[in-house]
């Protein structure tokens, strides 16, 4: 049986987007099983509203999210078992981590939403494209029956 890690960070680069998404998504499937969080490289300067939009239509609010990096982790860094990256450059940083902390570094190749241009509705499908990928990869690598961490 697949074991649960005991706490997972998501990152990307501005912690605005993807790694808030890939957070509530992990935290409404998981509950308190695992301790989730999420940073960017970079600070973003707030929540995005196409991301809590998106997160909203299946329930889960995003509204209270504020961005925060890397360092604004301190030593909390050494408490996770996983880091998911979701970007090039959170790769990058998070392989930095590994010197000095045990932990294992997953990359899942994702688009930047924020990217896609046109209509309001134009964008916010590319946001849920991106939203109901980062699920489906959640779903696939923690399964609900997995056995806890220990």
């Amino acid at each position: 049986m697949i074991e649960l890690p005991g706490a997972v960070l998501f990152c990307c680069n501005y912690n605005a987007i993807r790694s808030p998404m890939a957070e509530g998504l992990l935290k409404s499937r998981l509950g308190h099983r695992v301790f989730v969080d999420s940073v960017g490289v970079l600070r973003g300067e707030d929540a995005d509203p196409f991301m809590i939009a998106a997160m909203d239509e299946i329930g889960i609010d995003m509204s209270k999210h504020h961005p925060k990096t890397f360092e604004d982790l301190e030593d909390e860094s050494e408490a996770f078992d996983l880091v998911v990256t979701l970007s090039p450059a959170a790769q990058h940083r998070a392989l930095e981590l590994t010197r000095y902390a045990s932990l294992d570094v997953e990359y899942w190749t994702t688009f930047d939403p924020a990217s896609v241009e046109g209509s309001r509705e134009v964008r916010l499908d590319a946001y849920r494209s991106m939203r109901d990928l980062l699920d489906k990869r959640i779903r696939e690598r923690f399964p609900v029956e997995a056995a806890p961490h220990v």
